[in-house]
């Protein structure tokens, strides 16, 4: 089989693997999809003794990439009956079950119930350790019970196991993404055990810009601003790690629901006067008051605006229809772009080149983009959002970002072979496991010497499998 190099156009990070060249070992890639786990172990001295993948597009890339043969692929990992005795399994047990965004059924769920599977093919083909990673919903107090049974159901099968949420972006990654990591020694193996421990990754990040084609990377220079400069008497209170209380941010959010310096309304897209963004405005500010209704954002009737805007009138609101801006509902208004997530004309999260970060790839897509050029930073809030309105927004200074951008911000290598469909590319890039988040952590492992010579030679489970 022929391995990938995670590290093909990095000597640093290639240097930095060489310290486990003389600890070389045997795996099995379970839920292969792309081969997140296969490139970090391949480039860590790791021989793969096979995988199991059933989606059609995932196997082709993965073949396609390390050249393995069609007889290779194990299968449908519910219709295997035993693996070959290698040291280490590894897999991202699909995570539909345990997510918000696949309703968190988890064991109702046939997805939730692979793990009975996992787990019976670690009993059956005894490891000396394994990397199983799924999302941080697993780890929820809703899924607690289940997260437990995972757990103890390995330790049933021989083994010790620790698990932690590991975040891509503490790897050299840009995302925020959060992952449960669950990482078992077999119980022969406990002093080995007692010397592992989880990675802590880095605080060093690099802008945006250098994950891109075509779009200069510069450091920028950004003015210390004044809390109330920045959110005037009340600070919002769902803010990210991203965004600072004294300075401006690194990215514009498109939406009618939300109000801050780096917000971009639909009115402030479209030709509407003063007293129109005046009513536009009224309505955002007020639409969450119980005044209004038991809603997180009530419709409001023309005499409640009229109570807030004394200019304002039936011609009006109306106008402001027909643009498309708000909509009747039983007779009372409210703002036509009323969700949160789905943006303004397809755009959602807009981010500066100087950003270090991006969002979270996933496999059904984003409506987050990328500003291609530069703006003035040193400068006041309104001035900030006015350069971003005038030169980016309607200079059409944006875009998606490509395959190989999905590639390099999920950590992929730039000689990795991404599918020929952009679609189903970037969802492979959505649906793998960050690269280096693997190296980081199966480099731990490797340094409890539980792969070592004096070790492997006399493991009668040791195989020399090419």
């Amino acid at each position: 089989m022929v391995q990938l190099s995670l590290f093909n156009n990095n000597e640093d990070k290639l240097t930095k693997t060489k310290k486990y060249n003389n600890m070389k070992f045997t795996f099995i890639d379970l839920f292969a999809g792309i081969g997140g786990f296969r490139i970090a172990l391949n480039s860590l001295e790791g021989t793969c003794a096979g995988f199991s993948e059933i989606d059609k597009h995932a196997i082709d890339t993965y073949l396609e990439n390390y050249k393995d043969e069609p007889s290779d692929n194990l299968g449908d990992i519910t219709k295997i009956e035993s693996l070959a005795h290698v040291d280490m399994l590894v897999g991202g047990v699909p995570c539909q079950s345990w997510s918000v965004a696949g309703k968190m059924k988890g064991f109702d769920d046939e997805r939730g119930r692979l793990w009975d599977d996992v787990i019976r093919l670690v009993e059956q083909s005894q490891p000396r350790t394994f990397i199983f990673e799924n999302v941080k919903g697993l780890t929820s107090n809703k899924n607690k019970e289940s997260f437990e049974y995972i757990l103890n159901s390995f330790r049933e099968k021989g083994y010790f196991v620790k698990a932690e949420v590991l975040n891509s972006y503490d790897f050299d990654v840009p995302q925020l993404r959060e992952r449960v990591f669950i990482v078992g020694f077999r119980k022969d193996f406990g002093q080995n055990f007692s010397r592992f421990k989880f990675p802590e990754g880095t605080t060093v990040h690099k802008n945006l810009a250098e994950y891109l084609d075509g779009v200069e990377n510069i450091d920028v220079h950004k003015k210390k601003l004044t809390t109330f400069e920045l959110f005037g008497n009340v600070v919002p209170a769902s803010r990210t790690i991203f965004q600072k209380d004294d300075e401006l941010n690194d990215f514009f959010t498109m939406c009618d629901t939300r109000n801050g310096h780096s917000t971009i309304h639909s009115w402030d897209l479209e030709e509407t006067t003063d007293k129109q963004k005046e009513i536009m405005d009224a309505i955002l500010k007020n639409r969450r008051k119980k005044t209004y209704g038991p809603k997180d954002g009530n419709p409001l009737s023309q005499e409640d605006i009229e109570e807030l805007v004394p200019k304002a009138t039936i011609m009006d609101l109306e106008e402001l229809v027909e643009m498309d801006l708000l909509r009747k509902v039983d007779g009372k208004y409210e703002l036509k772009n009323s969700k949160n997530s789905s943006g303004i004309n397809n755009l959602y999260r807009m981010y500066m080149p100087y950003s270090k970060i991006f969002s979270t790839l996933t496999a059904t897509g984003t409506r987050d983009v990328v500003v291609t050029d530069y703006i003035d930073t040193d400068v006041t809030p309104e001035q900030y959002k006015k350069q971003f309105i005038d030169k980016i927004m309607k200079g059409g200074k944006y875009r998606e970002i490509t395959i190989a951008e999905s590639q390099r911000i999920q950590g992929f290598p730039d000689c990795f072979i991404a599918h020929s469909d952009e679609k189903i590319a970037k969802k492979q890039f959505g649906n793998a496991v960050s690269p280096p988040v693997i190296v980081a952590l199966a480099g731990k492992i490797i340094e409890t010497g539980i792969f070592e010579r004096s070790t492997y030679g006399h493991s009668q489970e040791a195989r020399n499998i090419e």
